[in-house]
């Protein structure tokens, strides 16, 4: 497995080649510099078998804007949103290629507007929400080009129940503990 990141602060970029090289994967994943929706931050005619991302959830005055430096454009849209990250999945996407992508808990019409809009189709979504008892603070959606999905599959298979953080009294859930194992976390 080979994996490129695009990081557009300095200050991420920084923090993920730490990880990288904490991870011990420095010799197969790169990352660089640069905005994800810029065409120049990776080579022409790049593709890729997954793309993932994470847009900013609120468009300019709809939120509080942050005086922190990392925080401020990963909510914000202040370079654009989820619209403008399936545009660019659309272009780096190989055949049979997935795009996963956060948004707010709130935002599942606008992601299959976005999704429609770049030739995507939202095959996968579930919500998370962090505590029980409270709404979805995001979800989590996996998209295909729509003539990549399995001929006669209905775009959108039953839906998921969410994926509940903590419990009511502030533990993390058996669902969520597994989540963590399956990705090596302790």
């Amino acid at each position: 497995l080979r994996s490129t990141g695009v990081e557009a602060q300095e200050v991420s970029l920084a923090l993920a080649r730490r990880s990288v090289a904490g991870n011990g994967i420095a010799d197969r994943c790169e990352v660089r510099l640069g905005d994800l929706r810029d065409p120049a931050a990776l080579p022409e005619g790049a593709v890729f078998d997954l793309v993932t991302g994470t847009p900013p959830y609120l468009p300019p005055g709809t939120g509080r804007e942050s005086a922190r430096v990392q925080c401020g454009p990963c909510r914000i849209e202040h370079r654009g949103g989820i619209e403008d990250y399936c545009r660019t999945a659309a272009r780096l996407l190989a055949p049979g290629g997935w795009f996963v992508a956060c948004a707010g808990g709130a935002q599942a019409p606008r992601v299959r507007d976005a999704a429609r809009g770049a030739g995507l189709v939202v095959a996968r979504a579930r919500d998370v929400v962090p505590r029980a008892g409270k709404p979805p603070l995001l979800a989590v959606h996996a998209m295909q080009r729509a003539d990549d999905l399995l001929v006669g599959a209905p775009p959108m298979p039953e839906p998921q129940p969410p994926l509940v953080v903590r419990d009511a009294r502030g533990a993390w859930t058996g669902e969520f503990r597994a989540l963590r194992r399956a990705m090596g976390m302790p």
